[in-house]
């Protein structure tokens, strides 16, 4: 029978570790704030660099301009990060989750805002549950109103990522932020405030899907963060004498005070650790007091931990080769086709409102509306044609010239010599040139109505 699952609201107040893997923390934490919020400032041949400009519907990525009808890119980007998950956790178990996660990062500098005001976690455990006095309310606010701060710059942060990072910065002195900034700014930061600041592990253990399904994808050789529990059992502390009656654990409960989630690591593998590893530096700290040999917790396998088995080969994993050999296909062709892709994009549509009509000519005309995107920087001069059985000329502007990063709209005719066609429905070619780079060419097919 499955153990109910029931929500438990008490703070924790984890301890502050120390070691290699509190180290590596520490780095991801610094590492992808760094990115996070230097990115938006970053400019690239006059522009920033990275940007979703909704207004345009373009996505500038350092010099490369993508349009809607590229979006094929951003799925590409979509499965490959996805693959990469499932590739991630069969091997590494939920590394991701204690120290690249979001909610992890976010959580680990609420804690250390809270460490900064309030204290280590036994004053802060003796302040929450003393009554109210003006010590209580000045650290408090000073630390609830610099997560609030930070949260608010973390919104700002992310709306920079699709407004112009340095003009909504500049506005926000004289209150010039348009209303949709400020909402997503006001909403990510409050959540950002909520989540991370308030209810922490919480989301990891009750409201993260991830934590739920992360299972079907381990197997008894994904790594995860394991109690040798044939070396630790019984536990007991040491004699005075010095010798151990029972196993190598000492039962100090080290392990479940530095838990983010608060977590005892020795019940077994357990759906609410994120592998932080931060269990494996306090073990190995006390190991190393003892003289014992580390390694009573340690990153490993669960068919290393019973059997003794080496892990195996990348290559001895099928699940491995094929999340591996998907991502790398994807990726080879998502490379292709930007390396192929040309930096103008045309579209035609043939004039419904204007049906075939007769020249003085005799030969009959079909209106297009063509539609030209520029993704360069600089204004483009373009040669249009359109070739086809029976097409025998056409009647488009004079000059098409598209300003740099902008577009271009028009109307052009296309004449065919019915005699040569037939009545029915006839595939022609419009091709796009650049007059400044020849070798750029984009060639659409339409038809051409003859009644």
């Amino acid at each position: 029978m499955a153990t109910p699952i029931h929500f438990v609201s008490s703070k924790l107040y984890p301890k502050l570790g120390r070691g290699r893997f509190n180290h590596w923390r520490t780095g991801f934490v610094i590492a992808t704030q760094l990115i996070y919020f230097l990115t938006p400032w970053l400019n690239w041949h006059g522009q920033q660099a990275v940007r979703f400009d909704f207004d345009a519907m373009r996505l500038y990525l350092f010099g490369l301009t993508l349009l809607p009808q590229d979006f094929i890119y951003l799925a590409a980007m979509l499965i490959i990060s996805a693959l990469g998950l499932f590739l991630w956790t069969m091997i590494a178990g939920r590394l991701w989750c204690g120290f690249s996660c979001p909610q992890t990062v976010y959580t680990e500098i609420m804690v250390w805002i809270e460490r900064l005001f309030e204290g280590p976690p036994n004053a802060r455990r003796k302040r929450d549950a003393a009554p109210w006095s003006a010590e209580k309310l000045l650290r408090k606010g000073a630390s609830q109103g610099s997560m609030l701060l930070f949260s608010l710059w973390t919104g700002l942060t992310l709306v920079g990522y699709f407004s112009p990072m340095r003009q909504l910065v500049a506005g926000l002195p004289a209150g010039q932020t348009g209303f949709w900034e400020a909402f997503f700014a006001l909403s990510y930061g409050g959540f950002t405030w909520l989540l991370a600041g308030h209810l922490r592990e919480q989301v990891c253990k009750h409201m993260c899907p991830y934590a739920r399904f992360q299972g079907v994808m381990f197997d008894r050789d994904t790594l995860i963060v394991a109690y040798d529990e044939q070396r630790g059992e019984p536990r007991g502390a040491r004699r005075k004498d010095g010798s151990k009656a029972q196993g190598a654990c000492v039962d100090c409960g080290l392990c479940v005070q530095v838990c983010p989630a608060g977590i005892d690591i020795r019940q077994g593998l357990q759906y609410e650790c994120i592998g932080c590893g931060v269990c494996i530096d306090a073990c190995d700290e006390v190991m190393d007091k003892l003289a014992a040999p580390r390694g009573l917790i340690r990153l490993s396998t669960q068919n290393a931990m019973e059997q003794g088995a080496a892990p195996p080969s990348f290559w001895q994993r099928p699940r491995a080769v094929i999340y591996a050999s998907l991502i790398g296909s994807t990726v080879l062709l998502m490379a292709v086709g930007l390396w192929q892709r040309e930096p103008f994009r045309v579209e035609i549509l043939r004039d419904r409102a204007v049906m075939a009509r007769e020249t003085a000519d005799g030969y009959i005309e079909n209106a297009y509306t063509v539609r030209i995107f520029n993704t360069r920087p600089d204004a483009r001069t373009y040669t249009l044609t359109a070739a086809g059985e029976g097409v025998v000329g056409q009647r488009l502007p004079k000059l098409l010239q598209v300003p740099g990063d902008g577009e271009l709209s028009f109307t052009i005719n296309v004449m065919a010599d019915p005699a040569v066609l037939g009545k029915g429905s006839h595939p022609i070619s419009i091709a796009l040139q650049d007059r400044h780079t020849p070798q750029d060419k984009v060639t659409e097919m339409s038809r051409i109505l003859m009644p």
